[in-house]
């Protein structure tokens, strides 16, 4: 599974020409499930966005998550995030998971955000969104959940 995260001052998502979500200062969040992702995954990746000291404190050094700060979150499935661009010119997404498993995982993946008590907000799976971001900084992170499971000295 993977996240890219975006730290905004505000965002929202439409489908169709309608705001279907929207959230103020925060973090988009897009998730890409990948075949092999578990519970584990989610529980990693929900954890280290909500935790993540991405946002600044009083001196301007990254010290506060978003649980700090009391940002919301505005989840967005992607499967785009897995995309295998090694050969060729036109992306492979051999690596995502089918529709419905993605559809489940990223479902948990909005719940467990939900429990962390933030305000959440997502897209429509496999909709065609527009996504309307407001990045503050801009402070983009990508996270890998496989990264977990590497050696610190690879």
């Amino acid at each position: 599974m993977k996240v890219v995260i975006q730290r905004v001052i505000r965002a929202s998502v439409s489908v169709d020409g309608e705001v279907i979500g929207e959230v103020g200062k925060g973090l988009v969040v897009f998730v890409g499930v990948a075949q092999d992702d578990t519970a584990e995954d989610i529980g990693y990746l929900v954890e280290k966005t909500v935790n993540l000291r991405i946002f600044a404190d009083a001196e301007g050094k990254f010290n506060l998550s978003a649980l700090d700060v009391h940002g919301e979150l505005l989840l967005v499935s992607q499967f785009t995030l897995l995309a295998s661009t090694r050969k060729g010119r036109r992306p492979g997404f051999t690596d995502a998971a089918p529709p419905d498993v993605a559809e489940t995982l990223f479902n948990r993946f909005v719940e467990q955000a939900k429990a962390t008590g933030l305000k959440i907000a997502t897209g429509k799976f496999q909709a065609h969104m527009q996504v309307e971001i407001h990045n503050d900084g801009p402070v983009t992170i990508i996270i890998d959940s496989r990264e977990r499971l590497e050696s610190r000295r690879q």
